[in-house]
């Protein structure tokens, strides 16, 4: 089941809701539990066996590390076998047919292994698991003795299989204490709408488009296609991901949960630091707190600094998907942050506003990276995007997707910058701002009817998140 499906929104969110608020407190996250299992297991019902035995491994964990304060040797012990047993699941179903593949190649060897199913949200779920984990071992928060809390921390509907990476001592007060209050729901409500919004009317559009030009074979593809092709990628993977963020931090709110940002206007970045500080915070600021400051972070010898930077950023890519598209994709912002920390930041803040562009560039041509299925294509992608190879500039096929798609792509491009933002910020008179709050209803409404007029006409609607 997706948000952005008929069934959720109205079956699902309006039952869930309605029992919630029925009911006294002490029953709230219990509603929230039963649903929220009942969200997973709808379209991976074998796999919430596997799921609820992650918990329960998580919860125990926990509390024997809670329970070793004074033994701090034995602390770490527990801590390790507890990380290694988390990523041994989730390396087993991710990660196993890729390394029977490359210990084939690498070793001419034979060896079949019947294709392991990839359970969705698995990523983002045993994140949450060692987000507890090692706040509990910093001692941020007391071991979680209540095992219904720690199964809803982890299986929250919300963020369970698109995140955003949500930090349990950022929730740990929530889960047994929230303020509800009508301006929250309601602010939850438009929420939700903007990033439905930002799915359907405008990811999914963008999406057929790319999907049409990175079918095109690249000895056809013209240069106008395929930078048509990769900005509506660009667009289209903002606007699911940043999308499927605001949706779960609109539903946060409805419940009474306060989560935190994950996007914030990325392609407005003078640089590429600064990009990856605006793209998918949550995950960003995971690796930079679990992995990198562990590592020594900036405060090492220079040489240490990059080989930090490299080893973060290849585990990002490699936690993206089991391919070697997705680690030379995060090899190669590895290589760009590095080289920004080497003096590159420098250089690009002092050809402003060029530097826009600039970012703007290397983030696309990492998202051929992301894109592709595999190296040939992404090199005879990127030539394309640079070279003719004898095809015409821009051919039929671009004029075709140009006239189909400038609106969505004038609009996206509109939209991702923070032009509405500032137009709410600016202050009017108390009968404009009437005026102002009337005409904002209007506009939540008529988002929602245009949404369910694509759901209702358009069978296309892609759930990106199915490799993470």
């Amino acid at each position: 089941m997706v948000f952005s499906s008929v069934i959720f929104l109205f079956f699902f969110l309006p039952l869930v809701l309605t029992l919630y608020f029925a009911v006294p407190f002490k029953f709230k996250n219990t509603i929230l539990l039963i649903f929220s299992l009942v969200f997973y297991a709808w379209g991976e019902p074998r796999y919430v066996v596997l799921m609820i035995l992650s918990i329960i491994m998580n919860y125990g964990y926990g509390i024997w590390i809670d329970r070793t304060e004074n033994q701090p040797k034995k602390k770490v012990y527990i801590l390790t076998m507890a990380i290694v047993a988390n990523i041994g699941i989730l390396g087993f179903f991710k990660y196993a047919n890729f390394f029977v593949d490359v210990m084939n190649a690498a070793l001419q060897t034979n060896i079949h292994l019947k294709t392991v199913p990839l359970p969705i949200g698995i990523s983002f779920y045993t994140f949450h698991a060692l987000s507890y984990l090692i706040d509990v071992y910093r001692k941020k928060e007391k071991a979680q003795r209540n095992l219904f809390s720690l199964s809803l921390y982890i299986t929250f509907f919300p963020q369970l299989v698109a995140g955003p990476i949500i930090r349990y001592n950022a929730v740990a007060e929530q889960l047994s204490k929230r303020v509800f209050s009508s301006i929250q729901f309601t602010e939850g409500i438009k929420r939700f709408i903007l990033g439905l919004s930002k799915k359907i009317l405008l990811a999914n559009p963008l999406g057929s488009t790319a999907d049409t030009v990175f079918a095109t074979s690249t000895m056809d593809l013209s240069t106008g296609s395929a930078w048509i092709g990769i900005i509506a990628y660009t667009l289209q993977i903002y606007f699911d991901f940043s999308g499927y963020s605001d949706m779960a931090i609109g539903l946060g709110k409805m419940f009474g949960f306060e989560f935190a940002e994950n996007f914030n206007y990325p392609y407005i970045s003078k640089s590429i630091s600064e990009f990856w500080r605006r793209w998918h915070i949550s995950l960003g600021s995971w690796f930079r707190d679990y992995v990198y400051i562990p590592l020594g972070g900036s405060r090492v010898a220079p040489w240490k600094i990059y080989r930090n930077l490299f080893i973060v950023w290849a585990l990002t890519g490699f936690w993206h998907g089991a391919s070697w598209t997705f680690i030379a994709w995060g090899t190669y912002y590895g290589i760009l942050i590095a080289l920004e920390k080497a003096g590159l930041e420098k250089m690009l803040s002092k050809i402003y506003p060029l530097n826009h562009v600039v970012v703007l560039l290397l983030v696309m041509i990492g998202w051929v990276f992301f894109r592709a299925d595999n190296f040939g294509y992404t090199t005879d992608f990127i030539t394309s995007m640079f070279y003719s190879r004898g095809n015409e500039i821009f051919d039929s096929q671009a004029l075709s997707l140009l006239s189909l798609n400038w609106f969505y792509l004038a609009i996206a491009i509109l939209v991702s910058t923070p032009v509405f933002p500032k137009l709410q910020k600016l202050q009017f008179s108390k009968s404009i701002t009437k005026v102002q709050t009337a005409f904002a209803l209007l506009f939540y409404f008529f988002l929602f009817a245009e949404v369910i007029l694509f759901l209702i006409n358009s069978t296309y609607n892609p759930f990106l998140y199915f490799r993470f």
